[in-house]
């Protein structure tokens, strides 16, 4: 009897492991039923998705060569619109998979808005950057003046840009207040004019003494041929005559031209006696 109720135990015992088995079994053959669709979907995305993303970053890697854009602006662009595209890919994915999305779409927006809050000069300046990179105002080697600083351009970078002044001062300019003021490019064209004034007394022959600035100028090795250096007379006043002399020069040579050719002109004045303008101080009397 002992015998016969054990065996019926274990018999019970073995049919409910048998029933929560095949129960168990039921379950995961009804979620592999209903949840392979969405994985194979997935699936089907996610290789879809890499394959559209390396074909969009091809083709805009060939739109950047050939507008023949800055390359650090290339990279840049390259990798903020892989990152971003890989991002919305993943949410698509999770959507499919039947993850609530909405908490990933807000964890986004809210690090955006803070990190724009946060950095809200930096971005400025970056997206200075990124403009003046793709329309290019200047480049580096450029001569350029903009917000009060004259240099040579000797790197560009995303953030701000870096400009040698004449005194070999390196000046950092952030490149948010350099997009939106005005900027003046001296090597566009690729000959600089320079403008020098000087000026010779009332008493002098002006067409002598411009003929000796413009021998003095052609003297110059640095001062082109073509345009040729001009001489005019740009105002009367204060007893003596101002000359604009008006040498023209390649970019990496304007202040040796500039100070060069000062020189020159007035030495040559000197060698022909055309004298300079003299000081004059009118007194008056008055007599109570």
């Amino acid at each position: 009897m002992p015998l016969l109720q054990l065996t019926h135990h274990v018999v019970k015992e073995a049919d409910k492991v048998a029933t929560t088995t095949f129960s168990y079994f039921d379950k995961f053959r009804d979620f592999a039923v209903s949840f392979a669709p969405k994985l194979v979907g997935a699936l089907v995305l996610l290789l879809l998705g890499r394959w559209v993303i390396g074909k969009l970053i091809s083709i805009l890697r060939k739109i950047l060569l050939a507008k023949e854009y800055d390359p650090s602006l290339e990279t840049f662009v390259l990798s903020l619109v892989k990152v971003t595209m890989t991002i919305l890919l993943f949410i698509s994915i999770a959507g499919i998979l039947g993850v609530d999305t909405t908490a990933f779409s807000a964890l986004i927006v809210g690090a955006g808005v803070a990190i724009g809050s946060a950095l809200n000069g930096t971005l400025g300046n970056f997206a200075g950057g990124v403009m003046m990179l793709i329309f290019k105002p200047f480049k580096v080697g450029d001569m350029i003046e903009a917000q009060g600083i004259t240099g040579v351009v000797t790197e560009q970078g995303v953030f701000n840009t870096t400009v040698l002044t004449a005194d070999n001062k390196t000046v950092f300019v952030p490149n948010g207040a350099l997009s939106t003021g005005v900027i003046t490019n001296y090597s566009t064209y690729g000959n600089l004019r320079v403008d020098l004034t000087m000026g010779i007394s009332t008493t002098q022959d002006i067409d002598h003494a411009k003929k000796v600035a413009i021998e003095a100028m052609h003297s110059h090795p640095k001062v082109l041929k073509s345009p040729a250096p001009e001489v005019s007379v740009l105002k009367v006043a204060d007893g003596m005559v101002y000359l604009a002399i008006r040498p023209y020069c390649a970019q990496p040579d304007y202040w040796n031209v500039f100070f060069g050719c000062t020189e020159l002109v007035k030495n040559a004045w000197d060698k022909e006696n055309v004298e300079g303008p003299s000081p004059q101080r009118v007194v008056i009397n008055k007599t109570v």
